[in-house]
């Protein structure tokens, strides 16, 4: 089967750890990878960001990149891509009509107004994964959300245009029915891991000091927690905290998210205890996992949480916020604790509790290993193409009407002028 994986701005081949560079990379590359394992023929589609990529890259057995063109080819902020996207989506369709998809998954809501205008002339199942809500980011972060005003509907709008929207937890599931999506378009399909790399066996990095560790696996921005983090280390005396994520270390100095929690670590007196190692290499990071005595991850809010389960399947207990899919994959007492949202005394607490019985994280890391085995990547691709099985096999299911108001030609006309 040839399945288009439709990513805008989150390349399979990008560095993990920047402003836009996340979870969704990850998932995407893994994914790509368990379908190509399970007999797929895989192209991943997203948005060249450097002149000098080619237009298509082989990426492992069955795999290939396409280098999208539209805007410049320079990296850009997600937020600015809408405009774009109407060119996005005509690259794409001359690339369907050359090697015709048998069905496409879109990440993210821009990659899913791509693939729905792209669709209408070569007809295919689309399925969508929102990887965020856009109703979520404005609530969490109010006049600071930097999205297109457009985007929340849009993302109403795509529920009833593609052919299944593909939450990652009951969580995300129960917040699109709230906002409307009819359950039945609803179909729950968790994120995966690599369970050969992210392993109980294997090296610990960097080396340990005397002191306890805790590490962050993360993008650095302010909905990440990590701020909250740090404030709580004042209560940790004797350990230390190191950060993975935003640019190569080199260029810490500057991000603005870096120099923030920078200022912050000084300003609380643990400067001399905090580490910002800036973008790990992905092969490094399970080492980096299992060099910690806890894993933290505590942010205001969380489509799925993969670092968490991660860290599960490298045996570390995990202090996460009862945020999203982190509620659901980190069982509170089991493989780690859950603790409210910005709530710096509550994770000092929890971690102090942690850190004093070595007994019970050694308890908690078995358990976490025992629950990450039901996250695998070959799960996931087998759940996703018995998903596209279905729709194929519904061969009369009508396709969704066009956005009220809005000419079906391009996706590019969804965008207002203002946004331009």
């Amino acid at each position: 089967m040839r399945i288009s994986l439709v990513s805008e701005h989150a390349s399979p081949v990008a560095v993990v750890g920047g402003v836009d560079a996340g979870g969704q990379n990850v998932y995407v590359a893994g994914l790509a990878s368990a379908l190509a394992a399970a007999g797929a023929t895989v192209t991943v589609h997203t948005r060249r960001d450097d002149p000098t990529l080619p237009r298509y890259q082989p990426l492992g057995a069955g795999i290939t990149v396409h280098h999208v063109d539209a805007g410049p080819a320079a990296p850009l902020a997600k937020d600015e891509l809408l405009p774009y996207m109407g060119a996005f989506a005509a690259d794409l369709a001359r690339d369907w009509a050359r090697r015709p998809p048998q069905a496409v998954h879109a990440n993210f809501w821009m990659s899913g107004l791509a693939s729905v205008t792209a669709a209408r002339s070569h007809p295919v199942p689309v399925l969508l994964t929102y990887h965020a809500s856009g109703v979520e980011k404005r609530r969490q972060q109010g006049s600071r959300d930097t999205s297109p005003s457009q985007r929340i509907a849009i993302e109403r709008w795509l529920a009833t245009a593609v052919d299944r929207v593909v939450a990652t937890t009951e969580a995300e599931r129960a917040v699109l029915c709230r906002q409307g999506v009819a359950p039945t378009q609803v179909r729950v399909i968790p994120c995966g891991v690599d369970g050969e790399r992210f392993c109980v066996h294997g090296d610990r990095w960097p080396a340990r000091t005397t002191r306890p560790r805790l590490v962050v696996v993360s993008r650095l921005v302010e909905r990440k927690g990590i701020g909250n983090v740090i404030t709580a280390l004042a209560g940790l005396p004797d350990a230390e905290l190191l950060v993975a994520g935003g640019p190569p270390q080199g260029l810490l100095q500057e991000d603005p998210e870096a120099v923030r929690l920078t200022e912050l670590a000084a300003r609380t007196g643990v400067g001399d205890r905090v580490e910002l190692l800036g973008a790990v290499d992905r092969h490094r990071v399970p080492s980096l996992l299992r060099s910690a005595d806890v894993v933290v991850c505590c942010p205001w809010y969380e489509p799925f949480g993969l670092v968490a389960v991660e860290a599960m399947a490298c045996g570390r207990p995990v202090l996460a916020t009862a945020v999203g899919g982190l509620a659901e994959t980190v069982q509170h007492g089991v493989t780690g604790l859950l603790v409210p949202p910005r709530r710096p005394d509550a994770i000092a607490a929890s971690l102090r509790r942690l850190l004093a019985e070595p007994a019970t994280r050694a308890a908690m890391g078995a358990a976490g290993a025992r629950r990450a085995q039901r996250y695998t990547w070959t799960a996931v691709a087998a759940e996703l193409l018995a998903e596209i099985g279905r729709l194929r096999g519904a061969a009369n299911e009508e396709r969704a009407p066009a956005m009220p108001g809005k000419p079906a030609a391009t996706a590019e006309l969804a965008v207002s002028e203002d946004a331009r």
